[in-house]
This record gives C-alpha cells, structure tokens and sequence, in this order.
C-alpha cells in the first residue's frame, strides 16, 4: 500500500514562502483547494483509486504514466458573458481551474490499468503485479 502514496511537494521558492507567511497571519483557511480529493482501497488483487474531479468533462481528465509514475491531472476553463440589447457586457465572468496529483505505481501491473469517469468520481482499478518467485537453482562448478 505504501507504493500509492502521493509524492510530497518541497518547492523551495519564493512563492511558497509567500503562502507559508499567508497561512501564519490568516491560518490555513484554504486548506485543500490546491488538490482534488482521493481515496484507494487495498482491494486484494488490485487497488481501487476513486478521484473526486466534480464538474469537469471527461475530456478535460487527463491520465499519464511514466516509468513508476502515475499523474492524473484535470483542467477546467469556463466562461459566461451576459450582455445587454447593444452588445454591451452586463456581466463577463472567467473561470481556470487545473489540478495535478502523482503516485508511485511501481507494484502495479500498468497494461492492465483501468479508468472510468461518472458523476466527478473518477475511479481507476490498479491491478497488482503478481508476486515474484523466489526462483532458487544449483549451479554447476566446472
């Protein structure tokens, strides 16, 4: 189970000590907006990984492996305009939103990998790979 931990961010910039002096005067009021939330249950033979990405399209997730790396990464921009009898903007409103999260996925089987979107759960199942055998044989001195 320890092999689906998400990596850990240690950004070491400027920005991040911004937020750190943020979170010291305000408290930590945002806490868990920068991600999306996820669950993975030990299902014996694979794990079931269940991503909460309400609101977006199936279009807008996007799923990558490389080497022992899984990324799940999602992307929203929306956009309303209300204008009046001239074509003047009464209300003109952008929204961005893209998130990103990996984990190590260097015990699971990836061809058999896999991934379905409904209702914002996306949930991917993670076949284990099959244990190794202790392969033991004699060898012979000549």
């Amino acid at each position: 189970m320890s092999a689906l931990i998400p990596f850990g961010r240690n950004e070491h910039n400027l920005f991040s000590y911004l937020d750190d002096m943020e979170k010291s005067l305000f408290g930590d009021m945002g806490a868990g907006f920068g991600q999306f939330r996820t669950d993975i249950v030990d299902r014996g033979d694979h794990y079931l990984l269940q991503a909460e990405l309400p609101g977006f399209d199936k279009k807008d997730l996007h799923i990558d492996i490389q080497g022992d790396e899984l990324c799940i990464s999602a992307t929203h921009d929306e956009k309303s305009e209300e204008k009046d009898d001239q074509g003047r903007f009464v209300r003109r409103e952008r929204r961005y939103g893209s998130y990103r999260r990996s984990f190590d996925i260097s015990d699971i089987d990836t061809a058999a990998i896999d991934a379905s979107y409904q209702n914002g759960i996306l949930e991917l199942k993670l076949p284990k790979k099959a244990p190794v055998a202790d392969v033991r044989h004699q060898i012979e001195i000549k």
